[in-house]
């Protein structure tokens, strides 16, 4: 009898657990509020960022045109999106952003994203960069 009250709440932590994965990200509810108080400082017209690569983050359009070297965001394709790999620290400490090494290129710093925006702005991404 403990064994099958076992095996149903594991059933039912699972099922939990997979809706919780499967939903669906917004744009401007789970995405832009990372952007707007992390990067639009100084990717926003007038800034450092926007200033050595064109990119402003300020709305979706922006975002999804990219820097003055090309796009950041491969709809579907986290792994792939330069933006993503930027901020999950994957490239050269010199230009991951937020910059927060002493080593970065960038002269302005900010704590990095945590590891749950990083996931956000990630998962947005595998599911299609959607603006929603």
């Amino acid at each position: 009898m403990l064994m099958i009250q076992i095996k149903w709440v594991f059933v039912l932590l699972m099922s939990i657990l997979m809706v919780a994965c499967s939903q669906e990200l917004s744009f401007q509810n789970d995405v832009m509020p990372i952007l707007a108080a992390n990067c639009s400082d100084c990717h926003t017209t007038g800034g450092e960022g926007y200033n050595k690569s064109g990119f402003n983050v300020t709305n979706y359009e922006n975002l999804m045109k990219g820097t003055k070297f090309g796009p950041v965001i491969v709809p579907g394709n986290s792994a792939s999106s330069p933006l993503y790999q930027l901020i999950s620290h994957a490239t050269d400490v010199k230009i991951q952003m937020p910059p927060h090494h002493k080593e970065a290129l960038a002269e302005g710093r900010r704590e990095p994203l945590t590891d749950a925006q990083i996931a956000i702005i990630g998962k947005w991404i595998d599911q299609g960069a959607k603006n929603n």
